[in-house]
C-alpha cells in the first residue's frame, strides 16, 4: 500500500530534515509565531518567508500584532482572513492594556488556618476597615474610611472554533507581543496536571490535626493565590474539560484567579456552554461557565477552513504504513542518515521527570527512535512529553495501531503527546497501521475504566449512557485536532519551522 505522504525518496526527506530547504515568499506557510514574532520584533534572524533585510521584514521588526499579521499576509506566509484579523484587533487592545498591568493590587492574603478563637479575632482585627480620627468642635471623632476597591482588571478572551482555523496562531501572536514579564502560556491539560500536583503538595504540607483544635484550610484557593503571585496573564491552548476531577475544582480555582486579577485568554474547540457536555455531575460544573463568561469575552472563530490541510507540500517521506513492504527498513535508513549529523552515538537514554526515570531505548543526540508502546503504552503524561520536547527535535514513532475504544487510554496519551510535540515544533516520523485520517475508530470493545468509575460512583443506566456519549464527543474533538496537527506536521513548512525549536533545544541542553 502506498504511504500517506507524497514523496517516496529517502534522500528528499534527508534534505528536508537537514534544513537545506528555504521557503519561497509565495508559498503558504503557517508561521510558528512563538519563534518568528519574537525574532522579527527583536531583529534576530529566523528562517521565514520574509527574508531578513527585506522591506516587509523591516516593517515586521517593529510591528504590533495586527501589523505583524498584515506583514505575514503580504509576504505570502498567511492567507488573508477577515475573521482572524478581527479577532486579532480585539486581542491587540488587550495586549496594550496589559503593558503596565500588575495584579498585585487585587491580592489579599489567603484565609489563615484558624487554630483558636484568638486567631479568629486577630484575623477579624487585621481585616477591619481603616480607622482615622478627625477634630470636630474641639473633640476627636472616630471616622471609618473603608478602602475603595481598585478598578476592575482587564477582561480576557475565550476563542472557540473548529480545528485548524488559526486560534492557536492568533493567541501565540498576541502572547509574543505582550510586554509583561508576568505571563504564562500553557496547554490546558498540562496546566491541570500542574494544578493537581500543587493541590497535593499543599495538602501534604498541612500540619497534623491536634485533638481539640480546629483549623480550616482551602488548598484550591491557596494554589490559586500561588499562581496569582507568579503571573497576571494565563494563556491556555485547547481548553477542554474531560475529567470529573477537573470539573469539580475549576469554578473555585478560577473564581480566585479572577478575583486576584489574573487575565485569561483561552482557545477551545467548544463554546463555553458545551464545556463538559454530558459529563458526570455536570450540574455542579455549570456555575463555572457563568464565571468564565463574566471574565472573558466569548469570540467565535469558525471560517469552515482547516488551514493545516491547505499546505499540501510534503516534507518528504515522513509517514509509512506498517503493512508496506520494507517500511521498517526505510525508517532505519532514515534514522541512520540523520544520526550521521549528530555529535553523539546511538544508544539508550534515561530521562528523569519529577523524580521518575523514563527509559528510551534508542536515541542519538537530538533524535529519538521509539515505539508507540514506549510512549503511550506506559503511564506517561504531559510532563514526560514536555521533557522529550525539550531534548529532542526529531522523534520516530513506530507501530502506531488503529486506535479503537479498547485502546482509549493509549489514544488519550497519543493525543497529549502530539499536542506537546506540536506546541514545541518537534518533528515526527510515523510508522502506522493506517493513514492518518483512518487512525482513530470509535469502536472495538468496552472501556473498563469507565465501567469501574460508574461502579465507584454507584451510577448505572442513564448515567452510563451519558458517560458514553460524553467520552465519544470529547474524544472525537480531540482526535480531529490530533489528525489535523499530524497532517500539518508532515508538511514542508512545519519542518522548516522546526529550525527555531532546534536552536532552542541547543540552548537548553
Amino acid at each position: 500500500m502506498a504511504a500517506y505522504t507524497v514523496h517516496s525518496v529517502i534522500r528528499c526527506s534527508i534534505k528536508m530534515l537537514m534544513k537545506d530547504i528555504v521557503m519561497t515568499p509565495g508559498k503558504f506557510l503557517r508561521v510558528s509565531v512563538r519563534c518568528t514574532a519574537e525574532s522579527w520584533r527583536t531583529g534576530s534572524s529566523s528562517t521565514t518567508s520574509c527574508s531578513s533585510g527585506s522591506p516587509v521584514a523591516d516593517v515586521c521588526a517593529s510591528a504590533k500584532p495586527v501589523v505583524h499579521y498584515d506583514c505575514l499576509v503580504q509576504c505570502g506566509s498567511l492567507r488573508n482572513d477577515a475573521q482572524q484579523r478581527h479577532v486579532l484587533q480585539q486581542l491587540s487592545q488587550l495586549q496594550h492594556a496589559l503593558k503596565n498591568y500588575n495584579n498585585s493590587i487585587y491580592m489579599n492574603p489567603p484565609p489563615p488556618r484558624l487554630d483558636s478563637k484568638d486567631d479568629k479575632s486577630q484575623h477579624q482585627k487585621d481585616t477591619a476597615p481603616c480607622i482615622t480620627t478627625e477634630k470636630k468642635d474641639g473633640d476627636l471623632a472616630v471616622k471609618e474610611e473603608p478602602t475603595s476597591p481598585p478598578a476592575a482588571p482587564p477582561i480576557g478572551f475565550y476563542i472557540y472554533g473548529d480545528v485548524g482555523t488559526g486560534k492557536t496562531m492568533l493567541m501565540d501572536l498576541f502572547y509574543s507581543y505582550v510586554e509583561n514579564v508576568h505571563k504564562k502560556r500553557v496547554h490546558f491539560n498540562g496546566f491541570m496536571v500542574d494544578i493537581h500536583k500543587r493541590i497535593h503538595r499543599s495538602k501534604q504540607s498541612l500540619p497534623k490535626r491536634r485533638l481539640g483544635k480546629m483549623f480550616t484550610c482551602d488548598p484550591i484557593s491557596l494554589v490559586a493565590m500561588e499562581l496569582s503571585k507568579e503571573t497576571c496573564l494565563l494563556c491556555f491552548d485547547e481548553f477542554q474539560v474531560t475529567d470529573v476531577a477537573d470539573a469539580m475544582i475549576l469554578k473555585q480555582l478560577f473564581e480566585m484567579l479572577f478575583k486576584t486579577g489574573v487575565v485569561v485568554v483561552a482557545t477551545s474547540n467548544r463554546p463555553p456552554e458545551d464545556l463538559y457536555k454530558n459529563g458526570l455531575q455536570r450540574d455542579t460544573f455549570l456555575p463555572f461557565i457563568e464565571v468564565l463568561k463574566e471574565h472573558c469575552h466569548t469570540v467565535c472563530l469558525d471560517t469552515d477552513i482547516d488551514y493545516r490541510r491547505l499546505d499540501v507540500a510534503a516534507a518528504g517521506r515522513l509517514c509509512y504504513l506498517t503493512e508496506e513492504p520494507g517500511a521498517d527498513a526505510l525508517m532505519d535508513a532514515l534514522f541512520e542518515e540523520l544520526a550521521l549529523r549528530q555529535k553523539s552515538v546511538v544508544g539508550p537514554r534515561v530521562l528523569t521527570v519529577l523524580g521518575r526515570d523514563v527509559m528510551l531505548g534508542k536515541t542519538c543526540g537530538s533524535i529519538a527512535d521509539c515505539t508507540f508502546d514506549d510512549l503511550c503504552g506506559r503511564p506517561l503524561g504531559a510532563s514526560d512529553y514536555l521533557e522529550m520536547s525539550r531534548l529532542f527535535d526529531t522523534v520516530f514513532i513506530r507501530h502506531v495501531p488503529v486506535l479503537t475504544r479498547s485502546l482509549r487510554d493509549q489514544a488519550r496519551r497519543f493525543t497529549t503527546l502530539i499536542d506537546n510535540f506540536y506546541d514545541n515544533k518537534v518533528r515526527v516520523v510515523l510508522l502506522a497501521a493506517a493513514p492518518l485520517n483512518q487512525l482513530f475508530v470509535h469502536s472495538g470493545g468496552e472501556d473498563e475504566r469507565d465501567r469501574q468509575l460508574l461502579d465507584d460512583l454507584g451510577l448505572s443506566g442513564e448515567a452510563a449512557q451519558r458517560l458514553a456519549l460524553f467520552t465519544a464527543e470529547e474524544e472525537t474533538l480531540a482526535f480531529r485536532r490530533t489528525v489535523s496537527r499530524l497532517m500539518e506536521m508532515q508538511t514542508e513548512s512545519y519542518w522548516t519551522e522546526g529550525d527555531c525549536s532546534h536552536s532552542k533545544k541547543d540552548m537548553n541542553t
